[in-house]
């Protein structure tokens, strides 16, 4: 029986693993690179081993240091949740090499499937070799690992050798290996999966079909099962190649066999050999405990005689610390207050006052709401997120609610390309029009040297605030009976909340201050000072860092006084395992270049300059 596990991750798959083991009695170890010293999943974990440095290439991908850290822990066992070595065959021999027990699938299994190249050919299809006109468009990706990470599409010929390069870049950052291939593209397909769970005896077992169909690049989003409106017919194909591909390479453990769906003709993807990000809604309509599961097949136990049942639906959605309306761009900062409304469940790897780093995945959660029906599944996840309390970096939190009640979504006919097409509608910032006057009414009241109102009148107050992008000016006025501004009464005002009378509908704001970052119920706002100070401007063409990150390139050759054309690669950024291209914002002249391979850059570092051509 296994007494102690070894977490070989963190975030919020560390912290759902501590928490499985710890139902089971089994004690954890938790490691930590410096980046994420003291973060909750070294919290909850009944012991911690350093892993010095902060990169994952120094900490969470080197194996060998993580093996010394099971040994020295005392663990009898190791999970690798899911990403970094979680599909890594040597990782998987050298645990076994050192007398601990792996909690996953064999090397040999691991090996098939976790390279996307052969388990192709296993199923008996092949990359493309070569690309010619008549390919396109074509998807370059990585051969291990996922997550979205080393992918490319690629729709024009003379754009493959850039995308093979940074999708090689991206991998061997992300996954220790730059192996990277070429396959068809399938548009307006939707993405599917079938969860497997097989034990060392014989017995290979599915549990439902995943709709994993709305991704940003690559990379799921919102998920659910089961995976809406496929038919009997097409279902049992799913299931049969799914056990196929198990049986193929005496699979045992919990695994995912992932396709491409373009009405009843199915295109298999690849076997992930590990458990998945989205297993929780899985686990949620067949009740079992996925981990539990892998822990118990480890010890050599058989799966129970009869099945799960399935019942109702569930829907779960990525909560990310990145402004999708800005290119997906991650963003770091401190978490000061994270709250989600009781009924549906969180998994996450951060609580209140934690930071969020540049080194890592920008997911702050996951967000899982079960009920009867899939439109009532919805609907709970959609309200619980609009309700959530997020005080900290912009996040993907509008992007999920407009998602999640898109009629495309509701109606299930959404594919992979949801985000291609909606996008802008998406992302079109909707602020609350009354949360600048809340947010100077409870400032007006903070800093009120009697916690109170004067009783006499006084001059209009102004107040300037930034509310996604746009500058507000709020004008009220102090009376006898309190504050007043046009068009609304003010019936309660204090520091923390605020209540108006609009129109005869009383609607309160709950209103939190960090420094200048306002917080006025889900509408974020940054006061302004009253006179902007004129030496922050900055010169027109300036580039600047749009997120904290390393500079990982620049364009072949570039060099102050270079011509440069709209929309041209400049350099690239590395911030949370993903690379961001910056690209010329006209054309002209590059007249200052003041970005380095190598260097460490923060939000609004000046990169280079590029004059406009009269």
């Amino acid at each position: 029986m296994i007494t102690s596990v070894l977490v070989a991750n963190r975030g919020e798959i560390a912290c759902r693993i501590v928490r499985t083991c710890r139902e089971l009695g089994i004690g954890t170890v938790a490691v930590h690179s410096d980046a994420d010293a003291g973060a909750l999943h070294t919290r909850v974990a009944d012991a911690t081993v350093r892993l010095p440095g902060a990169a994952p290439a120094e900490t969470y991908l080197r194996g060998e240091a993580i093996v010394r850290a099971a040994l020295a822990a005392g663990a009898d066992a190791v999970h690798p949740g899911y990403g970094f070595l979680s599909e890594n065959a040597g990782f998987a021999r050298a645990v076994l090499g050192a007398g601990l027990v792996w909690i996953g699938p064999s090397p040999e299994a691991i090996e098939a499937m976790a390279s996307k190249t052969r388990a192709k050919e296993l199923m008996g299809l092949a990359p493309l070799r070569e690309v010619t006109e008549a390919d396109l468009p074509v998807l370059v990706k990585a051969a291990a690992g996922g997550g979205g990470r080393g992918m490319r599409v690629v729709r024009r010929l003379d754009e493959l050798e850039a995308a093979l390069r940074g999708a090689r870049a991206e991998a061997a950052s992300a996954f220790g290996d730059g192996t990277v291939f070429v396959e068809p593209y399938v548009e307006g397909a939707r993405h599917v999966e079938v969860q497997v769970l097989a034990d060392a005896h014989g017995t290979v077992r599915t549990l439902g079909t995943r709709d994993c169909s709305l991704q940003r690049r690559h990379q799921k989003v919102i998920e659910e099962a089961p995976a809406p409106g496929l038919s009997e017919r097409l279902t049992s194909e799913l299931h049969a190649l799914a056990v196929r591909a198990a049986r193929a390479v005496g699979y045992a453990g919990a695994g995912t066999v992932e396709f491409l769906v373009a009405g009843e003709r199915v295109h298999f993807l690849e076997m992930n050999t590990r458990l998945q990000v989205e297993h929780p809604v899985t686990e949620a309509v067949f009740g079992v405990d996925l981990v539990a599961e892998q822990i118990r097949i480890a010890e050599g136990q058989a799966l129970t005689a009869d099945p799960p049942v399935a019942r109702g639906h569930a829907v779960e959605a990525r909560l990310y610390a990145e402004d999708p309306g800005r290119g997906w761009a991650p963003r770091t900062g401190r978490l000061h207050r994270f709250a989600v409304p009781d009924g549906v469940r969180l998994d996450t790897g951060y609580t209140d006052g934690d930071d969020i780093g540049v080194h890592y995945d920008p997911l702050l959660a996951k967000a899982v709401a079960h009920a009867p029906t899939r439109a009532e599944a919805i609907r709970k996840l959609a309200t619980a997120l609009e309700r959530a309390v997020i005080h900290g970096p912009v996040t993907n939190r509008d992007l999920l609610v407009r998602s999640l009640r898109h009629q495309e979504f509701t109606a299930a006919r959404m594919d992979t390309s949801f985000y291609d097409r909606h996008l802008p509608e998406l992302t079109e910032p909707a602020p609350d029009p009354y949360a600048p006057l809340a947010a100077a009414l409870a400032d007006a009241h903070g800093r009120s040297r009697f916690g109170g109102w004067r009783n006499v009148p006084s001059q209009p107050q102004v107040k300037r605030y930034a509310v996604a992008g746009e500058e507000h000016e709020v004008r009220y006025r102090h009376t006898r009976t309190g504050p007043v501004a046009d068009g609304v009464r003010v019936v309660r005002a204090d520091a923390r909340l605020v209540v108006l009378d609009v129109a005869g509908v009383q609607r309160r704001f709950e209103v939190s201050s960090y420094g200048d970052q306002v917080y006025v119920n889900t509408t974020v706002l940054t006061a302004l000072p009253r006179f902007p100070d004129p030496a922050v401007q900055r010169a027109p063409g300036s580039l600047l860092a749009p997120m904290p990150g390393t500079v990982v390139r620049i364009a072949d050759g570039l060099t102050a006084g270079a011509a440069v054309r709209a929309g041209e690669p400049l350099l690239w950024l590395e911030a949370m395992k993903m690379q961001h291209r910056i690209a010329a914002p006209v054309t002209g002249t590059l007249t200052a270049l003041h970005a380095a391979p190598g260097q460490q850059v923060e939000p609004g570092t000046l990169l280079a300059v590029v004059r406009e051509t009269s």
